[in-house]
């Protein structure tokens, strides 16, 4: 980076356009900004004159503000950042944190409440299906009863009748009488 006379005039007219932002004076100029101790390295010492009063000094304090308030400014006229244009005594600006346009909880909220709605899905689903599943296995097995009892049925005048042989019978417990305690009629 090339430091010359117009470079430095600048530095002092954006230092001066600083102040007078910070102040909301116009009696700041560019013959208010003295430089010192200027080196190679374009390192060097500025003081800022008061405008009203030549032999007062600004006070350092109001200077700092003055540069954090226009930082940006004087950053743009060099073409710099914080990082390579550093005041001694005055700490770089931080960034702006960025803002999401959407913030990270309603995220978070989102994906979740998604996972919820996708697994009630798939259980209403999977319900479904099973119950399909059930169904068809229900009318196989009553068309597989039917054709059993159809087969182990006799049909007497149009009419289906159980064939009893070989069966016990059903027991009644409502009208059998181990004991006799009641008295016959």
């Amino acid at each position: 980076y090339e430091w010359n006379e117009s470079e430095l005039f600048l530095f002092r007219a954006t230092l001066a356009f600083a102040m007078r932002r910070y102040f909301n004076k116009e009696t700041f100029n560019v013959s208010s900004v003295i430089v010192c101790k200027e080196t190679p390295r374009v390192s060097f010492w500025f003081v800022i004159m008061d405008p009203d009063n030549t032999s007062k000094l600004i006070p350092s304090r109001d200077v700092e503000h003055a540069v954090r308030m226009s930082r940006n400014r004087i950053n743009s006229a060099f073409l710099l950042t914080d990082k390579t244009l550093q005041f001694i005594g005055i700490p770089p600006t931080l960034a702006v944190p960025l803002e999401p346009a959407t913030q990270p909880w309603l995220i978070v909220f989102g994906v979740i409440i998604s996972l919820v709605m996708v697994a009630i899905l798939a259980l209403i689903i999977h319900g479904a299906i099973q119950k399909r599943r059930r169904g068809k296995a229900i009318s196989d097995e009553e068309e597989e009863k039917e054709e059993e009892e159809k087969q182990g049925q006799i049909t007497e005048n149009g009419i289906h009748c159980e064939v009893t042989d070989g069966k016990e019978g059903v027991h009644n417990r409502g009208f059998h009488q181990e004991d006799e305690r009641l008295t016959q009629l």
